[in-house]
């Protein structure tokens, strides 16, 4: 399975999709415009190893909702990115078992290497 989690409006995830030359073999997901589930944010824990690390303090309403100031756990870090799509470190790749979190020039070079 190749799938990407992103925002259809960020042109960082545009870049991205064209630099990886995504094509009809990736099921994409504007998480604007269809909701995360619970079912796919647990899968994305299982892979990443946490909820922490799809998290993304970015996010504006990370600042203006005063979580910078806050001790968040697991169970927060869920509750949020489930709550507001912004929370989510974008894009999430998954290609078969493997999980890429972001958009640094680290990650995107692993995604290349894994579909070559």
């Amino acid at each position: 399975m190749k799938k990407i989690y992103y925002l259809k409006t960020c042109s960082t995830c545009q870049r991205i999709n064209k630099e990886l030359g995504v094509d009809n073999s990736f099921v994409l997901q504007n998480i604007k415009e269809e909701k995360i589930t619970k079912k796919q944010i647990e899968e994305m824990k299982s892979l990443s190893g946490s909820y922490e690390s799809l998290f993304s303090r970015r996010a504006m309403k990370y600042k203006s909702m005063g979580l910078k100031d806050k001790e968040l756990k697991e169970t927060d870090y869920k509750s949020l990115i489930l709550e507001e799509y912004t929370f989510l470190k974008r894009p999430v790749i998954i290609i078969d078992e493997e999980i890429f979190i972001g958009n640094s020039a680290k990650v995107v070079d692993a995604i290349k290497e894994k579909l070559k």
